[in-house]
């Protein structure tokens, strides 16, 4: 897939996961890479400025298989983020599925 089409929804993807419930960084690479291939490295950074912005709050929890682990959860102002992103990639992808069926629709 696409480097550029991953980097657009990663945080959309992050965003969703963590509305679901409060997960660690590495639950959250999992998540993801069991649908599309991304690295750690970029999920990380990720994490950092979304949580400065103030879409998360951060707290460590207990780990039974090693370290406590920090866990994201999702704030009122990371929520109000997910829904404008959501609002935002379903009129992109209406649209350019609009142009795909036109496209490739007349072949």
């Amino acid at each position: 897939m696409n480097v550029q089409f991953k980097k657009g929804v990663l945080e959309l993807c992050v965003l969703v996961l963590l509305n679901d419930k409060d997960r660690y960084g590495y639950e959250l690479v999992q998540k993801i890479s069991n649908n599309f291939m991304i690295s750690e490295g970029s999920v990380y950074p990720l994490l950092r400025r979304l949580t400065k912005e103030g879409y998360f709050t951060t707290y460590l929890k207990e780990s039974s298989e090693g370290p406590s682990r920090k866990y994201y959860q999702l704030t009122e102002l990371g929520k109000t983020q997910l829904d404008n992103l959501l609002k935002d990639w379903r009129e992109f992808t209406e649209g350019v599925n609009k142009i795909i069926e036109e496209g490739v629709g007349h072949e």
